[in-house]
This record gives C-alpha cells, sequence and structure tokens, in this order.
C-alpha cells in the first residue's frame, strides 16, 4: 500500500499557494471522489489474504454452508477487509458483474461500509470492503451477552441507517435487497454503517430476500419484484427489531399496535429506560413503514424528519454508550520506536529519533545529491541545511521552519529527510495541515519509507482522522518489516 494507494495522496504539496487549509476528510457526509480507491484485485491476492479462503476466516453467518460466504481477510500491509465470494455461477456475466460492482464502489458515505474493489476470474466472483471489527447490529441486539443496547443506541442506529438510505436514494441506488440486522454492522468508533453488498443487483440465481417470507414485503411475495418503497418496508422490520430485541412478524406487530398496546412491544431488557413519547413515535414510524400498499409507505426524507429528533444523547460516543473499548482497531504488532513514538503521539521521542537519524535515510539513494556536493555548487544551501539543522536540534521550530522552507526552495533535488524535519516542526506549532503534506513529499521522495508513514500518520491523529492514520501506522510497518527481512538476506 504505498504512495499511490495514500488516502491522502490527493492534496497539494505544502509549497503550491493554491493549496487548501484543510484536507478533504474521507469520511464526509457525502465525499465525491473519484473512484480512485476501487480496484479489480487478482483472486491469487485475495486467496492469500484468506489463507486460501480458509473456513477459520469466515465470519457470515451460516458458515461455509450458506450461499455466500463472508471472509475476514488481510491485505498487503495489515489491511483488513471483508471479502464476500459468491456462490459460482451466481454472475455467469464476469464484465456485468465488475461494472455493477464499480457502480457501488463509487458510493462514498460516512454512514456506508465502503465497497473498494471486487474480483472476477474464471468462475469466481467476489466482492471487497471495509472490515468492520465490531460485529452485526443481529448480534448486538439479539445475542448481547454484557449488556443490552441502550435506547439511546438503538435511535441512533435508526437515524444512522436513515442516512444511508437517504444517501443512496439521493446518488439513485434506491434498491437495497434483503436489509436487516445482519446488513448493519458497528465500525472502529462503534459508529453503525449499512453494508454496501446488498446495494448490488439481483444476480441470475440470487434471491432479493434470504429472511423468512414473513418479514417480505407483500409486493415482493405478489410479483417478485423489489421496488423502492420495498426497502422502506425492511426499514420497518429494522424499527420492529429496534423496538421489541427480537425478532417479531410485521404482521403480528401491527395487530398490537391497532390494538392500542404499542409499548407491549418493548424490549424487556430495557426495564423502562426509554421516554414513553419517543417510544410511541418510533412504533408509529414502524407502522407508516409496514403499510401493505406501497405507496401508503413515507420516503426516506420522512424518515430522517422522523427519526432525528429523537436523538438525545448525540455528544456520546457509540462506543461508550455499547460499552465497547475506545482503541478497537488492533495495532500492527511490528511497529518500529519511530513507529510506536507517532502511535502514542510522544512528540519529544519522535524528535529524538529523527535528531539521531540524521540523513542516513538517505545515503545512496540515486536522485539525492550529497550535502559535500552542494558545498562546493552553492554556499547559501550549505547554510540553510545548517542552520535548518541547528534550530530543529534546539527545538526551535519556528525557525527549523524557515530555515527549511529556504532550502526546498533551492534544492534542485528535494530531501525526504528535510520535509520530514520540516513536517515534525509544523507539527509542533500546530499546523497540521501542512505537516501531513510534508510528509507526503517525504514518500513521494522515497516512496517505501517507513519514517514518512508514521509522521502522516501523527498528523492525521492530529487532525482527527483516527481511522487513515491506522491505515498509515500499518503501511508505516510493513514496509519497516520490508527492510528488515532485505537486510537479513
Amino acid at each position: 500500500m504505498g504512495c499511490l494507494h495514500s488516502k491522502t495522496a490527493n492534496l497539494p504539496s505544502s509549497d503550491d499557494p493554491s493549496a487548501p487549509t484543510k484536507p478533504e476528510s474521507v469520511n464526509g457526509d457525502q465525499v465525491e471522489q473519484e473512484n480512485q480507491n476501487f480496484k479489480e484485485f487478482d483472486l491469487n491476492e485475495l486467496r492469500k489474504a484468506t489463507n486460501g479462503f480458509s473456513p477459520s476466516c469466515i465470519v457470515s453467518e451460516g458458515g461455509e454452508k450458506a450461499p455466500n460466504v463472508v471472509y475476514r481477510g488481510k491485505l498487503e500491509g495489515n489491511h483488513l477487509v471483508a471479502i464476500k465470494r459468491f456462490s459460482r455461477q451466481s454472475w455467469p456475466d464476469a464484465q456485468q458483474f465488475v461494472v455493477e460492482a464499480t457502480g457501488v464502489g463509487k458510493l462514498r458515505n460516512k454512514r456506508l461500509v465502503s465497497l473498494i474493489g471486487c474480483c472476477a476470474e474464471g468462475d469466481e466472483r467476489l466482492l471487497v470492503a471495509e472490515y468492520m471489527p465490531n460485529d452485526t447490529l443481529s448480534k448486538h441486539l439479539f445475542h448481547w451477552e454484557k449488556q443490552p443496547l441502550p435506547w439511546e443506541m438503538r435511535v441512533r442506529i435508526a437515524d444512522y441507517i436513515a442516512q444511508a438510505l437517504d444517501h443512496c436514494y439521493n446518488e439513485n441506488r434506491k434498491i437495497y435487497h434483503d436489509l436487516n440486522a445482519y446488513r448493519i454492522l458497528f465500525d472502529e468508533e462503534g459508529d453503525p454503517r449499512l453494508s454496501t453488498f446488498g446495494l448490488m443487483k439481483n444476480s441470475r440465481d440470487g434471491k432479493s430476500y434470504s429472511t423468512n417470507l414473513a418479514y417480505t414485503p407483500p409486493e415482493f411475495l405478489r410479483t417478485g419484484r423489489v421496488i423502492p418503497e420495498s426497502v422502506i418496508f425492511s426499514y420497518g422490520t429494522i424499527l420492529l427489531d429496534l423496538l421489541s430485541g427480537k425478532h417479531i412478524p410485521p404482521t403480528h406487530a401491527l395487530d398490537i399496535i391497532r390494538g392500542k398496546n404499542a409499548l407491549l412491544l418493548m424490549d424487556s431488557s430495557l426495564e423502562g429506560q426509554y421516554e414513553s413519547d419517543d417510544a410511541t413515535k418510533l412504533v408509529e414510524l414502524a407502522s407508516k413503514c409496514l403499510q401493505s400498499e406501497a405507496k401508503e409507505r413515507p420516503d426516506t426524507k420522512f424518515l430522517l424528519s422522523a427519526v432525528a429528533p429523537l436523538q438525545k444523547k448525540e455528544e456520546v460516543a457509540s462506543h461508550v454508550l455499547m460499552g465497547l473499548p475506545k482503541n478497537a482497531v488492533i495495532l500492527p504488532t511490528m511497529l518500529s520506536p519511530l513507529g510506536k513514538a507517532c502511535s502514542k503521539m510522544d512528540l519529544s521521542a519522535v524528535h529524538d529519533i529523527l535528531l539521531k537519524t540524521g540523513y542516513k535515510d538517505e545515503e545512496g539513494a540515486e536522485n539525492e545529491l550529497s550535502f559535500q556536493e552542494w558545498t562546493q555548487q552553492v554556499q547559501e544551501m550549505l547554510n540553510m541545511k545548517k542552520f535548518g539543522d541547528i534550530a530543529f536540534r534546539d527545538k526551535d521550530f519556528k525557525n527549523s521552519i524557515e530555515y527549511y522552507s529556504k532550502l526546498v526552495g533551492i534544492m534542485p533535488v528535494p530531501s525526504a529527510t528535510v520535509f520530514a524535519r520540516r513536517a515534525f516542526s509544523y507539527l509542533m506549532t500546530d499546523q497540521q495541515e501542512l505537516a501531513l503534506r510534508d510528509a507526503m513529499q517525504a514518500q513521494v521522495c522515497i516512496p517505501e519509507w517507513p519514517t514518512a508513514f508514521y509522521l502522516q500518520a501523527l498528523a492525521l491523529s492530529k487532525l482527527g482522522m483516527e481511522s487513515d492514520a491506522q491505515d498509515m501506522l500499518s503501511d508505516g510497518a510493513a514496509y519497516d518489516a520490508k527492510r528488515q527481512n532485505s537486510w537479513r538476506c
């Protein structure tokens, strides 16, 4: 996962006067990007990531017997992914499969699990998505161990999934196949996200609804077709799940609602820890979604307007509400001292390591001029480097930025170490965006330099982009390991 795949590779140089003051977040409400992060994987790459599609890597319900199995995989750089393997001949037309997957892969939203790639080789049809480390709604709602999902979290799930569906509608992806509690997953922060697997068009021998027929939209039973309103019906069944904590057939739930006994639906494990008025509003919304006539169901905008006002603890993080550990993401086990210092945001240790390392990582680089050559050519260049290094050593970061910036402006060939030192100096003066761009410039100079990745991780953490920071740490660790292996040879 080198510099071409860096999530921040589209940021301009810090010396570009047109550069924006802040990088574009990868988790914005509607991040409009080129489909640069979607790729077609080689089958061997995915086979390696899953230890040969080992049963021990299966994370989907039903195990090997499921028609479409989902594996937990690990790509190069320790990047965890979810890999869905369709039954053979589910998609006989490989080109159609790739086109459909690429279309779904264009969707980027913080309420969706991003689809990052696919594979269509021979009879194999596979989808590759972000890995969600904190399980499914089904697990947390129906099979909880330590604590039931609190009411505030159930309302948040209803709101976030409504946001996800609304985004899909706005992007003209109005059909979602088999929306159920297994399709809602929780990311490293504990936030619920909607799987994009359900957005793939129906395959030749697939089924739009694999769940019990009692939960299937009436129009699908009549015609075998899924329409946008069918998704709203399925959203209504999700609301029933959240309200009751168990599977209740919609017809039974509607009988209870019509009997004016709506609160009988409520999950007893909540022990009354909710506002009756709010619960009643969710019950009423579920009733609207479950109407037998599709035209009588609300649209996604109505869902949002009905659910959003019910959120009462928006300031509390999802992982706190769910009782999940904060650092659900597993850090690489082989971080170097610099990697560890960056992961702990120990700036003093980072400074010491950069100071001791000096410029030795650039020794022998074909595209670097030695500073001895610079002495012979331009005395000013040597002076700027000398003054910048002294200021950096003395932790005079304002002056180190000034001298290194002058040096960058006159160097015939860029220096990764100079960019790295200036990046750290920017961090120490609370200029995280400029630090991130300089760390990226260092990566451009030496594409597999672990220091560049670690400094990017540090800058991203300072910017609050924790998921991307973890990715950079993983990349740095991978290149560190690669270096160690090459030195042993």
